[in-house]
């Protein structure tokens, strides 16, 4: 077997069929049998290959490449060692929290690969020995000769033979909402768009409407559809940046516990200590270092930001996309359906000579036609033009429940019908006056439909709508408020102009024409021009405040589409998405290397009919510029893209199974401001998680400070192991899970994306964490050696100790709510926040007073006064952080 496909040049529909049925030594009337069959063997089934799949055991092994989860096995290992089995089972449920999740996140990547299974057709009708028959697809090859029939899934890449009426919805290859009209000429341009190859049909896309025969072209991986596989294969799925700070904290965590075992090892030594109990310690003040809750309360805190962005038609997938969006600093968005309505509006008429407008947007019929602002009186010539386009007309205006309208039908003759609506005609109404009694249909040739109707008034109505040259070259009147006039050249001219001044605005344009007391054999012949109607996809309404909001929170928007270059321009400048920079074509970016293409991305705002491998590139560009790219998209053809990118979003309601596995979020109302919703939100959650890294952190600092300072200083221990580990994972826990739903910050979307280099710790992270550690070591020490020097017990000093730090912890959350603004700014904002620190106040009285707790802890009662000093000693931290925060706000370090 020499090769897996037909490996197909990329310039098929440029040929002539001779020359195409040449080059595949085939013929019109098929293969034989024998010919089939050793072709099969040549090129092998005609199936999407799986590929290596990945192994359980194997992607188990790789979530323990994390330096956070190996410090917490050794943390589970000195645990055990030490007797504290208790201890060591819960940190293993966080290990194993961990861990599981990671393994779903990776799993679920295949899981893109068997949804293309899903866009194979399973049969095909084939030309084989003169006949046809109907075959499994897989055993189609190269050179064979299909029939394509409405409805059927294209089980091939095919060159088309013949094209009958045929439309193919080609929506998941290429983001085109329309089906696209297919002819079996050859096309003058090599370099013609996927979209714009009329002559092709390309496997997994669907028949809407006519019939057709085609020869295969490409079957299994070398098809378009498989070409899309090997990118999604080859491109690696890159770590987001909260996985990469998190990584730093593990190798910064990782390397001061070590340093501080070597130190305290050495210290102890060097004091004539023991070497085994000064390990046992150095080990035990290294455990300590680590936050053993923040796997736990990371995971719950991005499963909190999915569950609000839920909300907000934001589904997440994979939960370390929800900290990405927070430091997006470009989206790269489809045009149909996301940006735009995905439902065909008219949008202008010219009728007698006079330019309208039509206000409202998709299949909602509320709106008015107006002139200058007003609303226009209907006419005797424009109710010929509504009447016209509600009677040469096959969709149904139809309400689908909670207020949304739909259209059954041609997309572009419901526009019409709900423009019809709009002026208060009803289509119901007019056929009922005027029915049908025969129709002559639309067909690439024509490029035009007439329905012929019985008029009350005698004889039979014609009304005709199609393209403007074919209209206007059968009409010989047109209507103005004076009645039928003859078409004089100027007017024609005229029309002519308009039609163009409406295609540069990037409306679809048709013409209407009527003719009164007609016969069917003369029905498209000396026709009354009517009018035209310009129409277009519209920009959603929210999209424009959403762009704008980008703009002020400093995220730049790009539109990357299959469109036309007409039309895509149109749009982004009337939502602002095109200002002053560049529209850009697929074709142009082929003449652009890597090099090229990074300088150019920046100036950029637009790319028009674009491929896969173009999606693929811009992202890989803005990337390599720093950029954190979320990227839109709904096909099959954006899966490569939405896989490279930082954060892949997927459309919930047109999106394909395809492109929803390959992201990381889909959106269920498929709506551009539903993104910068999911933005803001987080924003948010990368702020709520630097709270409690902060607190975790400074928590660990004052805690490695105090026993540190104690064993440097010759004191006796201030705390014991199980007490350490009480307060890193009960203690820190509920309130760190707390400030994960603190409420969000006003003014998040009015500053720009922060730096994903940068990380967590910026200046005034550090600042506080560390003024925050140090004084809490301070203030802890002072209180251990002032309860030895009055003579209190050992046990005593260390449960006064354990009691102060823990509500010097509490102090820390609510001063961590903010790296910059006071405490006392809506201090009990955040109800769970109080909650927390309710519950671990009451667990703290339990540690104290129960007797068996005691014993499990080793801590005794304090007194009244003792309680007193205990929340003095904690309450110092305030004045400390907040002049801390006065600093930073004062040089505006941040």
């Amino acid at each position: 077997m020499k090769s897996r496909s037909s490996a197909p040049p990329p310039d098929w529909h440029s040929l002539s069929l001779d020359a195409v049925l040449a080059r595949l030594e085939a013929r019109s009337q098929g293969l034989g049998a024998a010919e089939a069959g050793c072709r099969l063997a040549q090129y092998g089934p005609n199936r999407i290959e799986r590929g290596r799949g990945v192994s359980l055991p194997g992607v188990f092994l790789a979530q323990f490449k994390s330096i956070l989860v190996f410090i917490l096995l050794l943390a589970i290992g000195f645990s055990v060692y030490v007797g504290h089995e208790v201890e060591a089972v819960v940190i293993g449920a966080i290990v194993l929290l961990a861990v599981v999740l990671g393994c779903v996140q990776e799993y679920r990547a295949e899981r893109a690969m068997e949804a293309l299974q899903k866009l194979a057709a399973p049969t095909a009708s084939v030309l084989r020995d003169g006949k046809f028959i109907e075959i499994a697809a897989e055993r189609l090859v190269p050179g064979d000769v299909l029939r394509l029939q409405t409805g059927k899934r294209v089980p091939a890449d095919l060159r088309l033979i013949e094209a009958v009426n045929l439309k193919i919805n080609e929506a998941p290859l290429t983001g085109e909402s329309e089906p696209a009209t297919k002819q079996a000429e050859a096309l003058p341009d090599p370099q013609a768009a996927l979209a714009d190859r009329g002559n092709m049909a390309y496997a997994g896309t669907a028949v809407v409407h006519g019939r057709g025969r085609g020869v295969v072209v490409a079957t299994g991986m070398g098809t378009e559809f498989g070409r899309i596989v090997g990118l999604l294969r080859a491109t690696a799925q890159r770590d987001t940046p909260l996985q990469r700070s998190l990584d730093k904290v593990g190798r910064v965590l990782a390397g001061v516990a070590l340093l501080i075992v070597v130190a305290i090892v050495v210290s102890g030594m060097l004091r004539g200590a023991d070497f085994h109990g000064m390990l046992l310690f150095g080990i035990a003040l290294a455990v300590a270092v680590v936050p053993e809750a923040l796997p736990a309360v990371v995971t719950i805190s991005l499963a909190i930001g999915a569950h609000r962005m839920a909300a907000r038609n934001a589904l997440i997938r994979r939960l370390p996309a929800v900290e990405t969006l927070g430091c997006t600093s470009v989206i790269c968005s489809d045009k149909t359906g996301t940006l735009t309505k995905d439902e065909m509006t008219v949008r202008k008429l010219w009728v007698a000579g006079k330019t309208l407008s039509l206000t409202g947007v998709g299949y909602e019929p509320v709106g008015r036609i107006v002139s200058g602002g007003y609303e226009v009186k209907i006419t005797p010539p424009l109710s010929a033009l509504l009447g016209a386009m509600a009677l040469a007309n096959d969709a149904e205006l139809l309400r689908a429940g909670r207020g949304r309208w739909e259209v059954k039908g041609d997309p572009t003759e419901g526009a019409l019908l709900v423009a019809v609506a709009k002026a208060g005609a009803n289509k119901a109404q007019l056929e009922a006056r005027f029915p049908r009694v025969a129709e002559i249909p639309f067909t690439s040739e024509s490029k035009r439909m007439t329905t012929l109707h019985t008029d009350p008034e005698g004889g039979l109505l014609a009304c005709a709508k199609g393209a403007v040259e074919v209209i206007l070259a059968s009409c010989t009147h047109w209507l103005t408020p004076r009645g039928e006039t003859p078409l004089d050249s100027g007017t024609r001219a005229r029309i002519q102009s308009e039609a163009e001044r409406m295609a540069v605005q990037a409306l679809r344009v048709l013409a209407i024409a009527a003719k009164s007391n007609t016969e069917a054999e003369t029905a498209e012949t000396g026709l009354c021009f009517l009018g035209l109607v310009g129409m277009i996809d519209p920009p959603r309404p929210e999209s424009k405040a959403a762009i704008a909001t980008c703009a002020q929170a400093g995220i730049k928007v790009v539109m990357i589409t299959g469109d036309h270059p007409m039309t895509a321009r149109a749009v982004a400048r009337e939502l602002g998405i095109l200002k002053d920079g560049r529209v850009v074509t697929g074709a142009e970016l082929d003449t652009m290397d890597e090099a090229k293409l990074a300088l150019a991305a920046p100036v950029i705002e637009v790319y028009a009919r674009v491929s896969p491998e173009h999606k693929l590139r811009v992202v890989a560009a803005l990337q390599s510029l720093g950029r954190v790219v979320a990227m839109t998209g709904d096909g099959v053809n954006d899966a490569p893209a939405l896989k490279r990118a930082d954060i892949g979003i997927a459309m919930g309601v047109t999106g394909t199974d395809v492109s929803k596995e390959a992201a990381a979020m889909t959106l269920t109302d498929d709506n551009f401001a539903s993104i910068v919703a999911a933005v803001e939100e987080g924003r948010g959650i990368f702020s709520n998680i630097k709270k409690y890294l902060m607190y975790l952190l400074s928590s660990n600092i004052g805690e490695i400070g105090l026993m540190a300072g104690a064993t440097l200083a010759g004191l006796p221990l201030p705390l014991s192991a199980v007490q350490i580990l009480y307060v890193n994972l009960a203690t820190d826990g509920l309130p760190a899970v707390a400030l994960a739903v603190d409420p969000l910050d006003k003014g998040l979307m009015s500053r720009p994306p922060r730096d994903p280099k940068r990380g967590i710790f910026s200046l005034p992270v550090l600042l506080l964490m560390l003024v925050g550690g140090l004084w809490s070591t301070l203030v802890n020490l002072g209180v251990f050696v002032w309860a030895l020097r009055e003579g209190r017990p050992q046990a005593e000093a260390m449960s006064l100790v354990f009691a102060t730090l823990v509500v010097t912890e509490f102090v820390k959350a609510y001063q961590f709510r903010s790296d910059h603004r006071s405490v006392f700014h809506r201090t009990f904002a955040n109800r769970w926040l109080n909650l927390a620190v309710l519950w671990e106040l009451a667990l703290l009285g339990l540690v104290l007073y129960l007797p068996f707790l005691q014993d499990l802890f080793g801590t005794l009662p304090l007194t009244a006064a003792d309680g007193l000093r205990v929340v003095g000693a904690a309450l110092t931290l305030v004045p400390v952080l907040e002049l801390a925060k006065w600093g930073v706000r004062r040089w505006g370090l941040g």
